[in-house]
């Protein structure tokens, strides 16, 4: 364990290393000992995931994970590999993302025999939600108080301090004033809200006791662990606050770790981030994130078929670097949080990312903003479901089940491992009632369901939901069988003109598939040669020239 102790020494130096080796060597020990459930050591290609909250189907009486387990049986379990529980404990605000406890599951969803049943059937990852903790915490409450524990756990800073090129986020301010129990007052650092307190990770105690939190987790059945808002976690007064090396040597150490105990554990950082910034995260390719989010592919393919139009798509795809052969793109379309548009500023014009939020507003879609050092306002997400954001309000169901089939094949073609997010494969519409309720325009894409609705909705034959999930689900299956979507199988784009997106997995020519996607309302002609089988249908082709695509017509074509 030296290069965990070396890696200690990068972050603090060799005094303060030496003062927490001895506890954190024992907490490590202690942690290799344990009998932690065997992990997969390579991902494939019928690993898909699936992104939900633990209180997504509720049912009276019942905890939220039980009746989740139900519904999963039932409709999902032979779908997706791996399920993606987002934060499912006591919280105070964000829908679960300022944590109370990290080390307790809050009781609507049940206990951590709950937790326990699933992980059973299917692998799962946690929310590490590391930067930032509830303001009603025990941790915050004790360091309110004067506890002297918790004395440095959190950012002070003088009000007066220049912060203007801090990146911000949110439009909210840097520090929030708090009032002490001895009833002075103390201005923290709270990066997202004035309930999301910013854990200080220059005190080494802080990172001892995060540590635990990310041992527990992993005893507790997590394979996969997502590190929540990570990029914001060091700060150092006079720059942006993120991005900073010290960072990068944090998660380094937490790959070390989960490296060192339960080796299969997978690291993926959440960094909502320009490409550049995210894929920094990647370290050298073997010490630091596992995987990361494929930012860029939301509002890309959002964008491209709102144009008609795949240039800006293609074009970002061909220059978009394999990740290693021990790493990996962590690839989705729609997620709780809304359609980020920082991490396509430098691939499409601001004009052009404004005249989308325009469109998308004008049919329904809800838009958060960011402060920027100047001290203006830019559009930095589009909250909205990704069915109601391919589509305007006034097309027909049909219109709407091929846009959006089509985008998922796109998310599923790609090199890296996808993940569906729960309204996705529920073929969920805009929730105006539930962003009222709360009055967070992200809860437009977060609603819940009772299990007699949900079931009753899905059952319902020839409906946008029925129609949504029965054939989405038959593309994932498909999916999985098919060992060319392997994530380390190479990808190729290829140009098959503006309104196609077009790639190809693997470079035999006698084993390799060929994915075509027309983006456009109309139909498409499109030059394609060999001897093929349509993996979707099983029908044979022999194609020697120009075939029509139809309006969205997708097509995977195996070489035979």
């Amino acid at each position: 364990m030296e290069y965990i102790k070396q890696r200690l020494s990068a972050i603090y130096g060799e005094s303060d290393t030496v003062k927490i080796w001895p506890e954190l060597k024992g907490k490590l020990e202690q942690a290799k000992d344990t009998p932690y459930k065997e992990r997969k050591q390579r991902w494939d290609e019928k690993d898909i995931v699936l992104i939900t909250y633990a209180d997504q189907f509720q049912e009276e009486g019942q905890p939220t994970l039980a009746t989740f387990e139900k519904v999963f049986d039932r409709y999902l379990a032979d779908k997706f590999e791996i399920v993606h529980l987002l934060p499912f404990y006591p919280y105070s605000s964000d829908d679960g993302f300022s944590v109370v406890d990290y080390k307790k599951v809050n009781p609507i969803a049940g206990d951590w025999e709950d937790v326990e049943k699933l992980s059973k059937k299917t692998r799962i990852m946690f929310d590490y939600v590391c930067n930032h903790i509830s303001a009603k915490s025990e941790w915050f409450t004790e360091y309110k108080k004067g506890n002297p524990e918790y004395s440095g756990f959190f950012t002070e800073m003088d009000p007066n301090v220049d912060l203007s090129s801090v990146t911000r986020p949110r439009s909210t301010p840097v520090l929030t004033r708090f009032k002490m129990e001895d009833g002075s007052e103390k201005h923290i650092w709270t990066t997202f809200s004035e309930d999301q307190i910013d854990l200080n990770f220059k005190n080494p105690i802080v990172l001892l006791r995060m540590i635990d939190i990310l041992l527990f987790y992993i005893e507790q059945g997590a394979e996969y662990i997502r590190l929540d808002a990570v990029g914001f976690m060091w700060k150092e007064v006079g720059g942006t606050c993120i991005h900073l090396e010290k960072t990068h040597q944090i998660i380094k150490l937490f790959r070390d770790i989960v490296e060192e105990v339960a080796k299969g554990t997978v690291i993926i950082t959440e960094t909502n981030v320009p490409h550049k910034d995210n894929i920094s995260y990647f370290g050298n390719g073997s010490d630091e994130a596992h995987m990361v989010y494929q930012f860029p592919l939301p509002p890309l393919v959002l964008y491209s078929i709102n144009r008609g139009n795949g240039s800006a798509l293609t074009e970002w795809a061909k220059n978009l670097q394999p990740a290693g052969e021990n790493t990996t793109f962590f690839n989705f379309l729609a997620s709780h949080d809304g359609i980020g548009l920082n991490p396509i500023r430098g691939i499409i014009s601001e004009e052009e990312i404004l005249d989308l939020v325009t469109d998308l507003k004008r049919e329904g879609a809800k838009v958060n903003y960011k402060t920027n050092p100047d001290g203006t306002e830019s559009p930095y997400e589009i909250n909205v479901t990704y069915l109601d954001a391919l589509n305007k309000l006034s097309d027909n169901d049909e219109l709407r089940v091929k846009r959006f089939l089509t985008a998922h094949s796109i998310l599923l073609s790609l090199q890296g491992v996808p993940a569906v997010y729960i309204q996705s494969i529920l073929g969920s519409r805009n929730d105006y009632e539930g962003a009222i309720k709360t009055g967070m325009n992200r809860s437009i894409n977060r609603q819940k369901y009772s299990l007699d609705k949900i079931e009753t909705e899905l059952e319902k034959s020839g409906s946008l939901r029925s129609r949504i999930y029965g054939e989405l689900t038959d593309i994932i299956q498909i999916r999985k069988a098919e060992a060319l979507f392997h994530p380390d199988v190479p990808m190729e784009i290829l140009d098959k003109g503006e309104k196609v997106f077009a790639l190809k997995r693997g470079n035999d020519p006698q084993k390799s598939l060929i994915n075509i996607h027309n983006i456009a309302n109309e139909p498409v002609d499109c030059q394609v040669s060999g001897n093929f089988v349509n993996v979707i249908t099983g029908e044979k082709m022999v194609l020697d020239g120009i075939i029509t695509l139809n309006p969205y017509q997708f097509l995977w074509l195996k070489s035979i």
